[in-house]
């Protein structure tokens, strides 16, 4: 099997791996609303107890009130017998309350507060335009000991696209880890050396998540025979280099990093487009990506710390109870994934569609 982007990387389908572990969490998902949220739903509770949901809807979650009711959203249209446990997040603004922060913190459903640069990436538009003009929120937020969940890429126009993450660590990530040395922080879907490089020598307050994409691919995915708009992300894939270093920043048993899908669905049209939006649907093998990622690199026995200890740690929660046990055994994923039975008339295409996964979920349980 030859991984998009990256040939000549394979498995041995021969190996024979049969992996249990505690039940892992995902600290970074796209769960969408509506429709779309229905359809997508079923395939992150089926895998994480828990998940950190990202709050950039069409109509941004920018309070607690607007956070409840989207967390009542999810839980109405959990699969039946389904435990999944939503994590909401408020949307930061220029003008986010410091009374928000506190009634957030309060709330004991609120777990973070996620910082969109303003046009970084979808539904960003009504995020931050001057991090500046937050600092009496992120002090309210250092305060009450809500961690801040951070797209790390600078908008500037200016700036290559390639090198949007390093610039905003430079520019604004360190400041923000000077003047706030207690408030903590984490660099979601790190792509880059410099920002694995950043986060390993920071203090403990500073932690990031890992996609499985940016794992198992680099940037020669997107233009494998053509322009391939369902590799397209934000932040985008990266050089070779910097898939290295995220591979061994994962597979290092440091605590600073964890598992984050950065799952984001897309119905076909949006990005087989002119102007196609920027995601990939990997919840449908949430963890079953990341399984072969460390079968690859030989530290398969280090996925269960990346997956279900080290997330649960620095957001301070209990590791789950149940337990999940994935064999080393190919399948399909489908080429596309009908929208229609949530009613929705158009398709998503998921991460490896067509192709295999090397993965299987046999069980989950006790």
């Amino acid at each position: 099997m030859h991984l998009l982007g990256r040939p000549g990387i394979q498995i041995k389908w021969s190996d024979s791996v049969r992996l249990t572990l505690i039940q892992p969490d995902d600290w970074h998902v796209h769960l969408r609303d509506g429709a779309m949220l229905r359809a997508v739903l079923p395939d992150t509770a089926r895998r994480f107890a828990r998940a950190i949901v990202m709050p950039n809807l069409k109509s941004p979650v920018r309070t607690v009130a607007e956070a409840c009711a989207y967390r009542e959203r999810i839980l109405a249209v959990l699969p039946d017998g389904s435990a999944f446990r939503p994590l909401m997040t408020l949307y930061l603004t220029d003008n986010t309350a410091t009374t928000e922060i506190e009634d957030a913190k309060a709330s004991g459903f609120i777990h973070g507060v996620k910082y969109y640069p303003a046009g970084a990436t979808t539904h960003s538009d009504l995020g931050v335009t001057d991090i500046e003009r937050c600092y009496d929120t992120l002090a309210a937020m250092e305060a009450v000991g809500l961690p801040l969940l951070v797209h790390g890429e600078i908008t500037d126009p200016s700036v290559d696209i390639f090198d949007r993450e390093a610039v905003f660590i430079d520019r604004v990530l360190a400041r923000l880890v000077a003047r706030f040395p207690r408030l903590k922080i984490v660099l979601e879907h790190v792509t880059t050396g410099e920002g694995v490089a950043f986060v390993k020598a920071a203090p403990a307050t500073i932690a990031a998540t890992l996609t499985a994409h940016h794992l198992l691919l680099n940037r020669n995915a997107m233009f494998r025979g053509g322009l391939r708009p369902h590799a397209y992300c934000l932040p985008v894939l990266k050089r070779e280099r910097h898939r290295e270093a995220l591979v061994a920043a994962a597979i290092s048993g440091s605590p600073k990093f964890f598992l984050g899908t950065d799952s984001a669905p897309h119905a076909r049209h949006t990005k087989e487009a002119a102007c196609g939006c920027a995601g990939l649907y990997t919840a449908h093998a949430g963890i079953e990506l990341y399984a072969e990622a460390f079968q690859e690199a030989g530290a398969i026995e280090r996925l269960e710390g990346f997956a279900s200890l080290h997330g649960p740690a620095f957001y301070g929660l209990a590791p789950n109870r149940k337990r999940i046990t994935l064999v080393l055994e190919p399948w399909v994923v489908p080429a596309e994934i009908d929208l229609a039975p949530s009613g929705i008339a158009d398709s998503l295409i998921p991460f490896r569609a067509g192709e295999r996964v090397g993965f299987r979920i046999i069980a989950t349980g006790p």
